[in-house]
């Protein structure tokens, strides 16, 4: 079972012991995993996983279904206090996390979607702007039912950045999106995430979103990290770059890809 203090996870040592806080002295990582055990019933999810993200940037989580991505990214958000395990988790003390349903309240103004939970005395302001970065100005009284997928998910963005997270967790959430909408939204989380520099943990099925986004892959395999790649910036913008289908046959292999007969 995870607790949060402050912006330190503390996991007990073993499966059902309570937790406890670390004090520690502060490091140059925005996230900082070690030995993260996770499981459900007598089946293990995450099986040892070690991670560390610097602050500002941006990594992307790949691997099949079932290897712990998501398990992963809840136990950073501190969302899984009913699963066993043990480990260590710092964390910031502000973060966001974006889910692959947009999660609006259907009964609120997309103002008032963008503002949920802030105690601010400029909140409106501050959701204001931050529609007006994911280009929704003006549809502040909308209803959710009156927009489209992507444009809801434009709304999910904003309320997490009207926060200023310090990491960023998102959870497959342009999945649902057609590929024509995934790019524009790939676009535009770039321009965000380069104006507000959080760190970032996304989690994708998707080689090439991975790519076109991420500074670093990391591949997960039965629960631990197997693979680990940087992206350089000009293989990330641009898919005729040198090395970007190296990169790219590298990921797909280290997925169980059989890359030659996939190229027939």
């Amino acid at each position: 079972m995870a607790a949060h203090f402050g912006g330190l996870t503390a996991v007990g040592s073993s499966p059902g012991t309570t937790p406890r806080t670390l004090r520690e002295a502060p490091t140059v990582s925005a996230v900082s995993v070690r030995g993260l055990i996770r499981g459900f019933g007598p089946k293990g999810v995450l099986n040892g996983v070690d991670l560390d993200i610097a602050p500002g940037e941006f990594v992307a989580l790949l691997g099949p279904s079932g290897c712990g991505k998501s398990t992963l990214l809840r136990a950073l958000a501190g969302l899984d206090h009913d699963v066993k395990g043990s480990g260590v988790i710092s964390v910031p003390d502000r973060v966001s996390v974006v889910f692959q349903d947009s999660r609006l309240l259907p009964w609120d103004s997309v103002l008032g979607n963008v503002t949920l939970g802030l105690r601010d005395h400029d909140a409106d302001a501050k959701a204001r702007k931050a529609l007006a970065e994911v280009g929704l100005a003006g549809r502040e009284k909308a209803w959710p039912h009156e927009l489209s997928g992507g444009e809801q998910q434009r709304v999910a963005l904003a309320r997490s950045l009207v926060r200023e997270p310090q990491l960023l967790l998102a959870d497959e959430p342009f999945g649902a999106l057609d590929a024509l909408t995934r790019i524009k939204m790939h676009g535009l989380l770039r321009d965000l995430v380069a104006a507000h520099r959080p760190a970032v943990l996304l989690v994708t099925h998707d080689v090439d979103e991975a790519i076109a986004l991420a500074d670093r892959i990391v591949v997960l395999d039965s629960g631990r990290v197997a693979t680990v790649r940087k992206v350089a910036p000009e293989i990330g913008t641009a898919v005729d770059a040198a090395g970007h289908e190296a990169l790219r046959r590298n990921l797909l292999t280290a997925l169980g890809v059989d890359v030659a007969a996939s190229s027939h």
